[in-house]
This record gives C-alpha cells, structure tokens and sequence, in this order.
C-alpha cells in the first residue's frame, strides 16, 4: 500500500479560518471593483411571531421611504429599494468604503395563516416594519374542558 503525500502551492493554507476567506474574498472584489455600487447588499431581516400576528422587521438606513416597494404577489412578501452612494466632492479619497450601496430585493414565503388584506408597515429611522395578522382561525383558542367523576 503506498502512502499518497498531498502537496499545495500554498502550504497551511487549507488551515485558513473559513471565515476569514470570504472577508478575504470580498476585500479583493471591492478593491477591482468599479466603485460602491458594484457589491449587491441584502438588509438584515428579523421575523417574529406571537398568538396575532408575524412581524417582519428590516434595516434599511438611508434609504428614502419614495425608494421602497412593498408589495405581497401570489403569497409571497417582497420588498426591495435602492440606497444612492453620496459621492462628496470633496479634498482626499477613501481610505474604506464598507457600507453597501444599489439595489436590494428580499422575498418571504407567507403562510396560508397571513390575513394578507389587513398588512401594514411602517418607516422609521431606517427600520422597516410590516405587521402581518393572523387570520382569525388561525389564532389559538382555548376550551375550558371538565373532568366527569
């Protein structure tokens, strides 16, 4: 039986964090890159849920109200935007540019549950929020049962 030796161009470098080779990745793409708006971005989302209701939650910071587009199709929510990068005229360059810029689009899936004629959202400091009820069979109920002896 012969033992096979594995040999790399690069010794130690299978050893690198994971991690750090996407940070790695994206530093080289920025830095070929033809300006901001060339890396596409997708705002954070967080999604809750209680007995009435699922609540979407989004970051969006600098991105004008007139710029988002909610809408929900054929059982799915989907959001998207733009966010404009603010070139200053000013003496001087970058020395980093980490925040993204462009257009943006997020879909979700929405239950059968989702009473989608009673959605709302709001816009504030950035911060996206939709309210999707429940349908009202949906919401939990609860009967009172008694034990016979």
């Amino acid at each position: 039986m012969s033992n096979m030796i594995r040999r790399t161009q690069f010794p130690g470098f299978e050893a690198f964090p994971a991690g750090s080779m996407s940070l790695f990745e994206d530093t080289l793409n920025r830095f070929f890159s033809e300006g901001p708006t060339a890396r596409p971005w997708s705002p954070s989302v967080d999604i809750a849920e209680d007995e009435n209701s699922l609540t979407l939650t989004a970051d969006i910071p600098g991105v004008k109200l007139e710029e988002i587009d909610l809408k929900i199709e054929d059982g799915t929510l989907t959001f998207s935007g733009k966010r404009e990068f603010e070139k200053k005229e000013a003496k001087g360059a970058y020395h980093r540019i980490e925040r993204s810029y462009g257009t943006f689009q997020r879909a979700f899936a929405l239950p059968e549950t989702v009473d989608v004629e009673k959605v709302a959202a709001a816009y504030e400091s950035g911060v996206l929020k939709v309210t999707l009820p429940k349908k009202e069979a949906a919401r939990p109920k609860t009967i009172k049962v008694e034990i016979a002896r």
